[in-house]
């Protein structure tokens, strides 16, 4: 039921997915951060199903500052686009993250469906049924 609300608000075409691609990415600058990218790197963070970010396991308090940052930033977009395209916060999160977590290259952290971390192979990833 999930999944056909969110195809019925955002659609299934390659341009919505596009769009939904730059807007998850948007908060990117803050991505940016050399921090995150090596703990991205490191596989101690990884792309969640819900569109944020998550810890694969313990954190710093830096790194938890970064995280929480970005994890802001992200839910700031969301809310606003989600508010234009007359969905709510969490559907917009939801595709947010399946789109993000496709994005995800070989090496790094992702959340599968069941919740576990798993990491990209070359493979495409294990995709969340409520995914578009």
């Amino acid at each position: 039921m999930a999944r056909n609300l969110i195809n019925a608000r955002f659609g299934t075409s390659l341009a919505a997915m596009a769009a939904l691609a730059l807007l998850g990415a948007n908060p990117a600058f803050a991505e940016r951060d050399p921090a995150y990218a090596a703990a991205r790197e490191a596989g101690q963070v990884g792309e969640r199903v819900d569109g944020y970010l998550g810890y694969v396991g313990p954190a710093s308090p830096a790194l938890r500052a970064v995280v929480e940052d970005i994890n802001i930033k992200r839910k700031a977009v969301y809310a606003q686009k989600a508010q234009a395209n007359n969905a709510t916060l969490e559907e917009y999160a939801l595709t947010s993250g399946c789109v993000l977590i496709m994005q995800t290259k070989p090496g790094e952290k992702y959340q599968g469906p069941d919740g576990s971390w798993q990491t990209r192979t070359a493979a495409a990833p294990l995709r969340d049924s409520r995914c578009p």
